[in-house]
């Protein structure tokens, strides 16, 4: 893994992605020179049309960033690739007709960009049946040793098992007679050189995975492996950089203190998201005002009573403000007003109210509430006093998620699935505690992104 401006990327995507570049910098070039070849025109020097170059790579870039091209399940199976790949390349088209509409000097001839295309969905689909399994192996992955044999540990290993993930596991260390939850560790009373073992193992980093570390570190064998260029990473550390998560199992208030991250409340960092927050809703409300008032219109066609409902949510510190939604469910949908979380397949929805809560149509009234500075485009989704107040009986750190401004979209939306329940809510926590410890504008530049996958591949909408 990588850290890029306090996000973690795994080195095979991040390769991958470069790699998907250059491809697409050929592939303009070449289409290019096959139309030229085909008229007579002479190419030139590609320094003369690089900025022609650069506008056909670097939109379809985007694109495939954003359709998740470069998931885990990319490595994995060339179909899910491949059909990434053409909705990419099809959203490319309209960003290039978009740039080149408005930028006339940046465009191709008709006749390359097709060229370029097809060029481009040929690279891209073999270099992915070519590197997808090479940077999805052992190889591209990192080797650790698990210092602890317990539950823990097995949380670890169990990690290490699941398809697309970035490390493995070279040997786990039991470090007393309690710690079985692992089958394959090593008692630590076999090992008379720490250090030595590591090296032996061709491991690059040592997890700290102990069920109970008090008097139970080997301090001095420990210092001698960090010596020799092995990292050594706490338990909760090791997870946020694997998952994208804060795991509320491993986790301590001592952690959360003093390690790095917390900074979107720094000046210029809160000042760049207010103004993205303000330029982007006034755009946005232009193009979204006509789509919610059609929609208005198809739900009071469907069923009786207001299109649109206000609903009470707690914002950045605990303040409670009201957000309006289109109704997507009927309008006795909650007897005497009292909360209740929506199933699978709820009854309550209506036929148009499934429609607009797939595709999200339902969020867009609040826009307004971005222009207002009451919420943000990206952020911690705002939940119900009613749920809150339970949420954070039952949740520990669940306070801590209001420290952030909520937002129309967030890091928990892409990572897990609608959430109804405790356990849901308690998954989605971890989420939003990485997010509010790890922001910064790229981090909200790639949540936005990712939020047109969604959109196209919804999981768990209700």
């Amino acid at each position: 893994m990588i850290r890029l401006f306090r996000h973690y990327v795994p080195h095979s995507a991040l390769l991958l992605g470069l790699v998907d570049f250059l491809l697409l910098m050929a592939a303009a070039e070449i289409g290019w020179l096959i139309r030229a070849s085909q008229i007579g025109y002479p190419p030139g020097s590609l320094a003369e049309r690089l900025p022609q170059v650069l506008s056909f790579a670097m939109p379809l870039q985007i694109a495939l960033l954003a359709v998740g091209a470069y998931a885990a399940a990319s490595f994995l199976s060339l179909r899910f690739a491949a059909a990434r790949l053409m909705v990419a390349v099809s959203l490319g088209v309209i960003f290039l007709s978009l740039i080149f509409f408005f930028f006339p000097g940046l465009s191709y001839w008709r006749s390359s960009l097709l060229y370029s295309m097809v060029i481009a969905v040929v690279l891209l689909v073999v270099v992915r049946g070519v590197l997808g399994r090479v940077l999805g192996g052992d190889r591209f992955k990192r080797r650790v040793i698990l210092l602890g044999a317990g539950e823990r540990a097995a949380q670890v290993l169990a990690l290490a098992r699941q398809p697309g993930a970035n490390f493995v596991v070279a040997a786990a260390i039991a470090m007393n007679a309690s710690e079985t939850a692992v089958g394959m560790a090593v008692d630590r009373s076999t090992i008379p050189n720490l250090p030595a073992f590591v090296i032996d193992r061709n491991a690059s980093e040592i997890v700290l995975a102990l069920q109970e570390r008090r008097n139970a570190l080997p301090y001095q064998d420990l210092l001698r492996v960090r010596t020799t260029g092995v990292q050594v990473s706490e338990l909760s550390s090791f997870l946020e950089r694997v998952t994208g998560r804060i795991d509320l199992g491993s986790v301590s208030h001592s952690w959360l203190i003093f390690s790095d991250g917390f900074s979107s409340g720094r000046m210029w960092s809160a000042l760049f998201k207010r103004a993205f927050d303000i330029t982007v809703s006034l755009l946005l409300l232009i193009v979204a005002v006509p789509l919610i008032l059609l929609t208005a219109v198809a739900i009071r066609l469907e069923s009786k009573g207001a299109a649109f409902y206000r609903q009470r949510r707690v914002g950045l510190f605990n303040q409670p403000f009201d957000i309006v939604k289109l109704r997507s469910m009927r309008q006795d949908a909650e007897v005497a007003g009292r909360p209740v979380w929506a199933e699978k397949d709820d009854p309550r929805i209506t036929r148009i109210g499934r429609v607009i809560r797939k595709v999200r149509i339902d969020e867009l009234p609040q826009i307004w509430s971005v222009l207002k500075g009451e919420m943000s485009f990206v952020g911690p989704r705002p939940e119900r006093p009613q749920f809150v107040e339970q949420l954070e009986a039952e949740i520990p750190f669940y306070a801590e998620r209001h420290m952030v401004k909520p937002g129309i979209t967030g890091w928990a939306q892409l990572n897990y699935p609608y959430g109804a329940s405790i356990d849901d809510a308690r998954h989605k926590l971890e989420y939003d505690l990485y997010y509010a410890k790890n922001y910064s504008p790229f981090l909200d530049s790639l949540i936005l992104l990712q939020t047109l996958r969604v959109i196209l591949w919804p999981s768990g909408a209700r």
